[in-house]
Protein backbone atom coordinates (compact mmCIF):
# COMPACT_ATOMS: atom_id res chain seq x y z
CA UNK A 1 0.00 0.00 0.00
CA UNK A 2 1.07 3.80 -0.50
CA UNK A 3 2.24 6.11 2.29
CA UNK A 4 1.28 9.85 2.02
CA UNK A 5 4.68 11.47 3.44
CA UNK A 6 3.85 15.56 2.69
CA UNK A 7 2.47 17.69 1.13
CA UNK A 8 3.89 20.60 -1.45
CA UNK A 9 3.47 24.57 -1.19
CA UNK A 10 5.51 26.91 -3.04
CA UNK A 11 5.81 30.16 -0.54
CA UNK A 12 7.30 33.23 -1.13
CA UNK A 13 9.36 33.84 1.97
CA UNK A 14 10.54 30.93 3.80
CA UNK A 15 11.16 32.83 7.14
CA UNK A 16 7.56 33.99 7.15
CA UNK A 17 6.14 30.66 6.30
CA UNK A 18 8.30 28.71 8.51
CA UNK A 19 7.48 31.06 11.60
CA UNK A 20 3.54 30.88 10.60
CA UNK A 21 3.95 26.56 10.56
CA UNK A 22 5.57 26.48 13.70
CA UNK A 23 3.45 29.07 15.98
CA UNK A 24 -0.18 27.52 14.70
CA UNK A 25 0.69 23.58 14.28
CA UNK A 26 3.91 23.11 16.06
CA UNK A 27 5.41 22.46 13.09
CA UNK A 28 9.70 22.63 13.07
CA UNK A 29 12.15 22.00 10.34
CA UNK A 30 12.74 18.53 9.87
CA UNK A 31 15.71 18.92 6.70
CA UNK A 32 16.30 21.64 4.19
CA UNK A 33 17.61 21.09 1.13
CA UNK A 34 19.21 24.59 -0.77
CA UNK A 35 19.91 24.12 -4.39
CA UNK A 36 20.80 26.80 -6.89
CA UNK A 37 17.36 27.97 -8.27
CA UNK A 38 15.34 26.84 -5.05
CA UNK A 39 14.90 25.47 -1.53
CA UNK A 40 12.64 22.95 -0.13
CA UNK A 41 12.27 22.87 3.68
CA UNK A 42 10.39 20.15 5.53
CA UNK A 43 8.32 20.79 8.24
CA UNK A 44 6.93 18.13 11.02
CA UNK A 45 5.90 17.93 14.32
CA UNK A 46 5.99 14.56 17.01
CA UNK A 47 2.29 13.78 16.57
CA UNK A 48 2.96 12.33 12.90
CA UNK A 49 5.53 11.69 10.11
CA UNK A 50 3.98 13.49 7.28
CA UNK A 51 5.33 16.40 6.65
CA UNK A 52 4.78 19.82 4.95
CA UNK A 53 7.24 20.95 2.19
CA UNK A 54 7.74 24.33 1.54
CA UNK A 55 9.32 24.89 -1.95
CA UNK A 56 11.18 28.77 -2.25
CA UNK A 57 11.38 29.74 -5.80
CA UNK A 58 14.77 31.85 -5.76
CA UNK A 59 14.43 35.42 -7.42
CA UNK A 60 10.55 35.14 -7.14
CA UNK A 61 8.73 38.55 -6.03
CA UNK A 62 5.25 37.82 -7.30
CA UNK A 63 2.57 36.07 -5.04
CA UNK A 64 1.51 33.06 -6.33
CA UNK A 65 -2.06 32.21 -8.18
CA UNK A 66 -4.21 29.41 -5.71
CA UNK A 67 -6.19 29.36 -8.41
CA UNK A 68 -9.47 27.51 -7.90
CA UNK A 69 -8.66 24.29 -7.77
CA UNK A 70 -6.61 24.09 -4.49
CA UNK A 71 -9.10 23.15 -1.57
CA UNK A 72 -7.12 22.78 2.26
CA UNK A 73 -4.95 21.35 4.45
CA UNK A 74 -6.56 19.75 7.42
CA UNK A 75 -4.85 19.43 11.31
CA UNK A 76 -6.72 18.05 13.98
CA UNK A 77 -6.51 19.42 17.72
CA UNK A 78 -7.37 18.00 21.01
CA UNK A 79 -8.92 21.65 22.39
CA UNK A 80 -10.46 23.54 19.27
CA UNK A 81 -11.50 26.29 21.35
CA UNK A 82 -8.22 26.62 23.08
CA UNK A 83 -6.21 26.79 20.04
CA UNK A 84 -8.56 29.15 18.63
CA UNK A 85 -7.61 31.52 21.03
CA UNK A 86 -4.23 30.67 20.73
CA UNK A 87 -3.85 31.83 17.10
CA UNK A 88 -6.42 34.68 18.10
CA UNK A 89 -3.87 35.69 20.50
CA UNK A 90 -0.90 35.25 17.75
CA UNK A 91 -2.94 37.32 15.15
CA UNK A 92 -3.34 34.52 13.23
CA UNK A 93 -6.62 35.91 12.20
CA UNK A 94 -8.26 32.42 12.40
CA UNK A 95 -12.16 32.87 11.21
CA UNK A 96 -15.21 31.65 13.87
CA UNK A 97 -15.54 28.45 14.76
CA UNK A 98 -18.16 26.42 13.03
CA UNK A 99 -20.49 23.25 13.93
CA UNK A 100 -21.17 21.08 11.22
CA UNK A 101 -24.14 18.19 12.17
CA UNK A 102 -25.38 15.71 10.16
CA UNK A 103 -28.56 13.45 10.85
CA UNK A 104 -29.07 15.45 13.88
CA UNK A 105 -25.33 14.28 15.34
CA UNK A 106 -22.20 16.06 15.29
CA UNK A 107 -19.90 15.20 12.44
CA UNK A 108 -16.90 18.43 12.77
CA UNK A 109 -16.27 21.58 14.73
CA UNK A 110 -13.49 23.33 12.99
CA UNK A 111 -11.96 26.95 12.00
CA UNK A 112 -10.62 27.72 9.11
CA UNK A 113 -6.83 30.11 8.85
CA UNK A 114 -4.85 31.40 5.92
CA UNK A 115 -0.86 31.21 5.58
CA UNK A 116 0.88 34.03 4.96
CA UNK A 117 0.54 32.80 1.17
CA UNK A 118 -3.11 32.39 1.03
CA UNK A 119 -3.34 29.06 1.49
CA UNK A 120 -5.91 27.63 3.16
CA UNK A 121 -5.83 25.06 6.47
CA UNK A 122 -8.71 23.72 8.15
CA UNK A 123 -8.39 23.07 11.97
CA UNK A 124 -10.53 20.56 13.12
CA UNK A 125 -11.55 18.98 16.72
CA UNK A 126 -10.48 15.47 17.52
CA UNK A 127 -13.97 13.57 16.69
CA UNK A 128 -14.88 10.83 14.99
CA UNK A 129 -13.07 10.58 11.87
CA UNK A 130 -10.72 13.30 12.63
CA UNK A 131 -7.94 11.59 14.69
Amino acid sequence: MAKAIHMMIRVLEETRSVEFYRQAFGLEIADRLDFETFTLVYLRNTEADFEVELTINKGREEPYTLGDGYGHVAFCVDHLDVEHARFEALGLAPRKIVEFNREGALLARFFFVADPDGYQIEVLQRHGRYK
